[in-house]
């Protein structure tokens, strides 16, 4: 899915995807007939010669140096979490031997998580899959426990699952991120075979993950904010953070939160009062591959 082509194939998209306004290129309009920028322009802006760069392109080259890379992150002007992919796709191939062993969340995660009875928590691993959740986040978005193993996952519910679209009323921006979430874990594992089936199934199955997807963009999830409805309680606004756990590799805690005294406090309250009782303190165990 990744291979050689990755590489050439995120330069070009950046590349067609600058305006030469903000890369500082003047030029009347009628003198210009691609879109973006030139195989020419951006090898001078990076220091670097049209040849060298064109083999980038055409996967003829698929090593750059950090030096290299840093020069075509300020050309094209990446944030962290692009730059990162762009190094990635950088990288030597890595052949592994072994498939990736399944991924399993620690009895003390367990627990806290199903502890956090106000606040809606649940745990990602690998490809976005979702390891475990609490009670709450169930309710709030969808009981993962019900789902067959292959199907409890983040990006597919967002995409295959029309209750994610009557969740979120931001339905487009939280889909163009996790398109940009599973790009980013793409460049960096591009040896998964199971990423390539989940890659393949959506491509399928969604126009719009598709759309998204061919745009290469990438995105790496740290906090922010989500506009949601629940069919019970109505609308809900919640702030997220999204902490990495240093023990279990490929495992990020999501963690929502409302702003205290505010209606979307109110209605998160109200869920829990409807949806915790019934499994108190319980929070799902899985394991995925």
């Amino acid at each position: 899915m990744e291979g050689v082509a990755a590489l050439g194939e995120f330069l070009r998209t950046c590349r067609t995807g600058m305006s030469p306004a903000a890369a500082g290129i003047t030029e009347a309009p009628s003198g210009r007939r691609v879109r973006g920028l030139r195989r020419e322009e951006v090898a001078q802006l990076a220091g670097v010669s049209v040849d060298y760069y064109t083999r980038l392109e055409q996967g003829r080259h698929t090593s750059p140096s950090d030096s290299v890379i840093d020069a075509l992150s300020r050309v094209f002007q990446l944030d962290a979490a692009a730059r990162a992919h762009l190094a990635d796709l950088a990288r030597p191939p890595r052949h592994r031997p072994d498939p990736l062993p399944p991924q399993r969340v620690r009895p003390a995660m367990q627990q806290l998580i199903a502890s956090m009875t106000d606040h809606p928590a649940f745990i990602v691993g690998r490809r976005t899959d979702v390891l475990a959740s609490n009670a709450l986040a169930r309710a709030l978005l969808t009981d993962w426990t019900r789902l067959p193993p292959r199907h409890r996952n983040y990006t597919r519910w967002v995409f295959l699952d029309p209750q994610a679209r009557e969740v979120f009323l931001d339905w487009p921006a939280v889909a163009a991120d996790v398109v940009g979430t599973l790009r980013f874990y793409a460049g960096r594992h591009p040896d998964d075979p199971r990423l390539a089936e989940l890659v393949g199934e959506l491509t399928i199955k969604s126009a719009d993950f598709r759309t998204w997807w061919n745009a290469h963009q990438v995105h790496e999830r740290t906090h922010g904010t989500k506009h949601m409805t629940h069919p019970a309680v109505g609308p809900i606004t919640l702030r997220y953070e999204a902490l990495s756990l240093p023990g279990d590799p490929d495992q990020t805690l999501f963690l929502y939160t409302t702003d205290p005294g505010s209606r979307s406090a109110d209605n998160l309250r109200l869920l829990a009062l409807m949806a915790v009782p019934s499994v108190a303190g319980s929070s799902d165990r899985l394991e995925r591959g």
